[in-house]
């Protein structure tokens, strides 16, 4: 059975860029329903998976009788990594980090302009991405549910593009919340594990390995 992370901070922590009421209702009630219904259709099918990253690549591009189960394995495993892609203390991008900016986007401005730039235009619902690929960063959104796992990228930072996660705060300006998002919230130092993992050094993050449900006698 997989659990609902904790928060990795307070609910107003984040405040004014994303408020409390936002993170109770994200939190505690989208991200929940997610890892719930996750673990009925596991339980469903009487899966016992080692990670959630093995959910996730086994159920994608499985068709219709996989889709709900790659849906919320993989909107679970989005938010656990969107929660540690934000941070309430103010930083800047380590060197290794601000090397690989300024090498791939000329800078952290353009790098701002061009990840606001593509979640205000992503039709629909679904995340914007930072990424290491291929010795680069790269700027990219997937729509609904799709994420990064089945990909050869690496994340660095994420940023929910679903209404549930701004309306309460903006109403339908996403790029406001974009721009609050990136001025405010990004965790630098999250983001510079990661990429450190995209080259070789350490793990990249996971979702937190599955508990044993003992079954009654």
């Amino acid at each position: 059975m997989f659990s609902l992370p904790d928060l990795p901070y307070g609910y107003e922590a984040l405040e004014p860029a994303m408020s409390a009421k936002t993170l109770h209702f994200h939190h505690d009630k989208h991200h929940a329903t997610y890892v719930k219904t996750l673990n009925e259709l596991l339980d469903q099918e009487g899966r016992s998976p080692a990670s959630l990253e093995d959910v996730i690549r086994q159920s994608a591009g499985g068709g219709a009788s996989a889709a709900k189960l790659f849906n919320n394995a993989a909107q679970a495993w989005n938010h656990a990594f969107f929660w540690q892609a934000m941070s309430p203390h103010a930083a800047k991008p380590g060197d290794d980090l601000q090397s690989a900016i300024q090498s791939s986007f000329g800078g952290l401005a353009q790098l701002r302009e061009a990840f606001v730039k593509e979640g205000a235009a992503h039709f629909g619902s679904g995340w914007v991405w930072l990424v290491a690929d291929g010795g680069k960063l790269a700027v990219k959104s997937t729509h609904d549910a799709h994420d990064i796992v089945t990909d050869a990228a690496t994340p660095l930072l994420v940023c929910d593009l679903w209404e549930h996660a701004y309306y309460l705060d903006y109403q339908n300006d996403r790029k406001a919340y974009l721009e609050a998002w990136f001025d405010a919230l990004p965790n630098w130092p999250f983001a510079a594990s990661q990429l450190a993992a995209a080259n070789g050094n350490g793990q990249p993050w996971r979702f937190a390995a599955p508990t044993a449900v003992a079954k009654a006698a």
